[in-house]
């Protein structure tokens, strides 16, 4: 497999692998005699489905990549996350793979990291300041955005719908709602959108959808920022009687994001509408992968790659691959001008997890 982005002079790569040992550079490793690299991943929680995916699915892409890996898990607690770095450096890892929550607490950690000359790749999330590696995360904007036209659409540019905002002290947040916002702005200004700062707590956003139901009973529509809102959302629904199928006139439309399995399953059966498919196992394939390649002294450059993905520069010094995450539907249709893909698609991460 071969990155178009990567400045290498080989002109020619099939596999990852050999990419990554073609293009050598950097300082001599222990993946250069044979040895594999020890690098750190500290998983951020453990609570969602959508996390303990990509926990599934980083030591297979590990083993493939021919890293030795020491885990830990931060529990959404960037106190935590901070000593599970020194703990990495503590044990001489190559380099370290991490998602924090709190983006803009973490900077110190990474120039603590930056100083040792520990490579970080960052997943999922971006850190407000400091240096990393790479970053391995999709395009949160698009998330609000695609969830916005579907709504849009679905409510024909009129009435009320609920944002289940996830934490605003995270890139992520913000990206999906102040996508959302000016999408709705912009396109359905008919469109009444009640933001509710959740903290990625599922029981506060069970909560603040039941006030606004009752406040507003002729809400239409809920945008879920992650699936961490999913089952109080539909428990919500079903209380007041509104977990209907699509075609009854009761029927809220609901928009997730994330792909996970039990989303998959709700949008065929009709309980909700469309999630954005997060990439859980494409994030632990390139987080690693990127992590071997700094190893290796590998350099990068924005454009586009040949995993359906694009390198942009964020700031000077800082790179980001952005992942493809489509639109899930349960008939694969165009809305907004947005596409999507049918909830049984077999391509998709969620449906494919043993």
């Amino acid at each position: 497999m071969r990155l178009r982005s990567v400045l290498c002079s080989t002109a020619s790569v099939v596999s990852a692998l050999a990419l990554l040992s073609a293009c050598g550079g950097g300082s001599t490793t222990a993946a250069s005699s044979g040895d594999k690299p020890l690098v750190g991943v500290d998983y951020p929680r453990s609570d969602t489905d959508f996390w303990n995916s990509y926990i599934k699915y980083t030591p297979q892409f590990g083993k493939e990549l021919g890293l030795d890996l020491k885990t830990t898990n931060s529990q959404n607690d960037v106190a935590k996350l901070t000593a599970n770095a020194q703990t990495f450096m503590s044990q001489g890892v190559k380099g370290v793979a991490m998602a924090p929550q709190d983006t803009a607490a973490i900077a110190p950690t990474l120039a603590q990291m930056e100083a040792k000359k520990i490579p970080v790749v960052t997943v999922d999330t971006r850190p407000d300041s400091g240096k990393v590696y790479m970053v391995v995360r999709a395009d949160n904007r698009a998330y609000g955005e695609k969830a916005c036209r579907f709504l849009g659409t679905k409510l024909g540019g009129k009435g009320k719908v609920v944002m289940l905002q996830g934490g605003l002290d995270s890139i992520n947040g913000r990206d999906r709602t102040e996508a959302f916002n000016e999408c709705m702005k912009k396109n359905y200004p008919g469109i009444k959108v009640f933001g509710e700062a959740t903290n990625w707590d599922g029981a506060i956003a069970a909560q603040k959808l039941q006030t606004d139901l009752t406040a507003n009973p002729d809400i239409k529509g809920v945008y879920m920022q992650s699936s961490f809102a999913l089952s109080g959302t539909l428990q919500v629904l079903k209380q007041r009687g509104l977990l209907v199928d699509p075609k009854n006139k009761k029927h809220v439309f609901v928009v997730s994001n994330d792909g996970i399995p039990e989303e998959l399953k709700s949008i065929a059966a009709g309980k909700i509408d469309a999630t954005v498919s997060q990439p859980a196992d494409l994030y632990a394939k390139y987080a690693l992968y990127y992590l071997k390649a700094a190893i290796d002294g590998k350099k990068f450059k924005p454009g586009k790659t040949d995993h359906d993905s694009t390198i942009i520069q964020v700031r000077p010094g800082l790179l980001e691959d952005q992942l493809s995450a489509p639109l899930v539907t349960a008939d694969g249709g165009t809305y907004g001008g947005v596409p999507s893909v049918k909830s049984d698609d077999k391509a998709l991460w969620g449906n494919n997890l043993g």
